[in-house]
């Protein structure tokens, strides 16, 4: 008697990518349409872990690049445009054997992607490191000079010193360590794209928080971005002390 569909189904399912191939070659004789299609459900699955994989060793282009230096770090930021908040710097520095799977540019994750990855990389990550400048030093500085600071926060914070910097798109002023500035670097490099993540995920828990202080604005679903629930609140309520008062002159 053939085996139920059913129990296929859930041993394919409960299988690991490297088990896979096994059930394949178990089942491919069987030609129930309902197991062909269980079977080439599990092929795309693999099929999608391994351009991953791919994806993921492209991604490692610049560090295989700069392979001769011992601690590489990326470094992003996260909040050069909202009305409200902190900008937040990321710095990370990698293992050289990564295998973190799924890292990209935070903008392009999904928040519950973000979350994960931000556990992963702080659990794998030989060391982390992250930095803030106040909406009151954006106001005073400029919010080009507070990311600077900010990011000079983050590799400070380092508790294993880089002897190499790849940047997303800038050169950090005042600092003494080789730079590599990398356009959309985010995008092009696992150290950058995990820093990124990093830097997000920590602003946009803060952000949260700020909402509780101040709910009147939406902080929690707009981060302090120019929503218009954000801008109608802003002009009803006036500013509150996390605004950036050099950003919102249009609107008060």
């Amino acid at each position: 008697m053939a085996e139920a569909i059913g129990a296929i189904k859930e041993k394919l399912q409960a299988a690991t990518l490297e088990e896979l191939p096994a059930l394949f070659m178990q089942y491919e004789q069987d030609e129930r349409a309902g197991v062909q299609a269980l079977l080439a459900k599990g092929r795309k699955r693999v099929e999608a872990y391994e351009k991953e994989v791919a994806r993921c060793e492209n991604l490692k282009k610049y560090e295989r690049e700069y392979a001769v230096y011992t601690n590489i770090c990326g470094i992003d930021e996260v909040g050069r445009g909202p009305l409200a908040g902190p900008v937040v710097a990321g710095a990370v520095i990698l293992p050289k054997d990564c295998d973190i799977l799924y890292i990209n540019d935070s903008k392009k994750l999904s928040e519950k992607k973000r979350e994960k990855l931000y556990d992963v990389i702080m659990e794998k990550a030989v060391a982390v490191g992250i930095g803030y400048s106040t909406p009151a030093r954006i106001d005073e500085i400029n919010i080009l000079q507070a990311t600077y600071e900010a990011m000079r926060e983050a590799i400070a914070k380092l508790t294993v010193k880089p002897d190499l910097l790849l940047n997303d798109a800038v050169t950090i002023p005042l600092v003494d360590i080789r730079q590599v500035p990398i356009i959309k670097g985010d995008a092009k490099s696992i150290s950058i794209g995990a820093a990124s993540i990093v830097a997000k995920v920590t602003r946009d828990r803060l952000m949260v928080q700020y909402d509780q202080v101040y709910p009147e604005y939406g902080f929690a679903s707009n981060k302090g971005y120019g929503a218009q629930v954000h801008i109608d609140a802003l002009k009803k309520y006036g500013p509150c002390p996390i605004h950036r008062r050099s950003f919102i002159t249009h609107f008060i």
